[in-house]
Parts: C-alpha cells; structure tokens; sequence
C-alpha cells in the first residue's frame, strides 16, 4: 500500500468520525426544547463555506484582485450566517410551536429566514457588479466573472446544506443522506472500475475524467442504493428511537425502503455529476486538487464535492414529501 493510499484511508476515517461527532450532537442535543443540536453542523457548514470559497479564490490566484476576494469571501459567509441565525430565531427562540394530533410540536407562522439571506446574497452579487463602476481601474469584465464563479460555488450549494439541516422533518435523514450516499457511490464505483474495468473500458467524460468509466459510474449508482439501505437502517436503529415524538414526526415503514434506496441511486447519479463539474473547473485551471488540507484527498472541495450535488436532489425529493404526504 503506497503512502498517498495510507493518507488518503487515514484523512478519510477521521472525517468520517468528525462528521459522525457532529451528527450525533446535530440529533441530541436539545435544551429546553429548542434543537440546538443543528447548530452544531451548521458550523460544520460554515467551515466548508470558509475552507470552499478560499479554495476558489486561490485557485483563480491573480485573476482576481484583491478586493474581490475581500468582497467574495465576506458575503460568501454573511448569506450563511444571516440564513442560520435567521432562521433559528424563528423557529426555536421566538417562533411559536403548536402540537400536532400525536403531542409533537411544530413551528408555526411565518419564517422570514429566506428572505433576509436573499437580500444578503443579492447584496453581494450587487457589489461585485458595482465593482465594474467604482474599481473600474483594478477589476475587468473576465474578472467579474471568475469572482461571481467564486461567490456561487460552494456557497449555494451549501445554502442547501442549510436547509437540509433546518427542515423541520426529514433533517436527520436528509443530512444522513447528502454525506453517505457520495462515499458509497465512491467506493462502488471503484470497485466496479478496477474489477470490470478492461473488459468494458467505455468513458463516462474522457476529456475531463479519463480514469472514470460507464462500469463504475453503474457501480456508484448501485453504491447510492446500498447507501440508502444503511440510511434506512440507520434512522430505525439510531435516529428514531431518539427522535420520534421531538423532531421526526413522520414515521417510516419497512414499505419505504424502496423509497430510500431510490433516494440513493438518483443521489448518486447526481453526485457522480457533481465530481465530474469539480474536474472540469480544474482541467480548465490547470491543477490537481483545489487545495491540500486533506492530505491524500486535497482540498474541502475536493472532498464535498459530489454532496453539494447530491444535496439539491435529496432537498428537493424530501420537500416534495413534505408536501405530498404531512
């Protein structure tokens, strides 16, 4: 076994512990009632968007000026934050929670959450347009350009994040599921790659990701769906007992787990997707990883890369439910 392996198997298993730590605090700890649990992983979050957004900006260097980055970095973070603290307020400081017909406490009345982070975000694309005015001499239409890239990548796919973290059903499953389903794809379709590989030695993207193939992005999907058997086991064995009656409300049964295996195999899909954008934004730069915080795997974004994809669809899924059927 080479050292990058032994790295990469190393920085791997602790941040599978560090997001296990996190979750668990995300799913117990409550006070008087109120889930501050979740703020526990919207750290977490904040910690890809600071690690994320720097990775972009670095890895346009001097293409961008600096007050751009300034700019970028600051409302990056301002939207997450305004969102988090927002939305919290709401919902479990000065929100009201009525019971439902089982004695499980809801929110009710109006959030205001999404509108105060649109208005922040929507500030911060607004100043980088306006940067094209007032820094005409320092920033140019290219670079307005590769600034906006930054400021949109990650940070809305981790506004995502957000909301699967503050649903307020489902939140457990969907964070379950955004940071599980990607590393079983990953290993199912390494495994598929390296076993099936020569025989059926078709590319998925052979101009951007010549050592992945159709064989192993078929084993990534069939990951997706071993991902979402263990999400299921998980929340009847770990999450339910806990959260039945305080958070969850919506009860599961054996039925649904087709349910959740669909789940993983679009998530999946869509992760596979989302690691592939990740590697044409580095073939475009010129470089390996977007940086080198994790050793053997690079960069936060090279390690998040295919969730933040798979997170839109699993939202998207599990709000849908929501409405459909509670």
């Amino acid at each position: 076994m080479g050292r990058n392996t032994k790295l990469r198997i190393i920085t791997g298993t602790v941040y599978f512990l560090v997001l296990i730590a996190f979750f668990c605090m995300k799913i117990l700890i409550r006070i008087d009632g109120k889930d501050f649990g979740k703020l526990f992983f919207d750290g977490l979050i904040l910690l890809f968007g600071i690690f994320g957004t720097y990775e972009m900006l670095h890895a346009f260097g001097e293409k961008l000026h600096i007050t751009q980055k300034v700019v970028v970095m600051t409302f990056a973070l301002l939207t997450l934050v305004i969102y988090i603290v927002s939305d919290f307020l709401f919902t479990e400081i000065y929100g009201v929670k009525l019971p439902d017909e089982d004695g499980v406490l809801h929110a009710v009345g109006r959030n205001y959450a999404p509108y105060f982070m649109l208005v922040a975000f929507v500030a911060g694309f607004s100043l980088i347009m306006g940067m094209l005015v007032f820094a005409h001499r320092y920033v140019t239409l290219e670079s307005t350009g590769y600034a906006l890239m930054s400021y949109l990548y990650p940070t809305v796919f981790l506004i995502v994040f957000v909301v699967c973290n503050h649903l307020q059903v489902y939140s457990d499953i969907a964070i379950a599921f955004v940071f599980g389903i990607a590393p079983c794809a990953d290993v199912m379709a390494f495994v598929f790659g390296k076993t099936f590989g020569k025989k059926l030695p078709a590319k998925m993207a052979p101009n951007i990701s010549p050592n992945k193939t159709l064989i192993g992005g078929a084993g990534g999907l069939l990951g997706g769906a071993i991902g979402g058997f263990c999400v299921f086991l998980v929340y009847y064995g770990v999450c339910r007992p806990v959260t039945l009656g305080t958070f969850d409300s919506v009860i599961f049964v054996w039925s649904d787990l087709w349910f959740f295996c669909a789940i993983g195999v679009v998530a999946s899909a869509f992760a596979q997707f989302g690691d592939l954008v990740e590697s044409g934004i580095k073939r475009k730069l010129g470089i390996k990883d977007m940086g080198n915080i994790l050793p053997g795997h690079g960069g936060v974004l090279d390690r998040i890369d295919s969730s933040l994809y798979a997170s839109l669809i699993i939202a998207l899924i599990l709000i849908v439910r929501l409405m459909l059927f509670t």
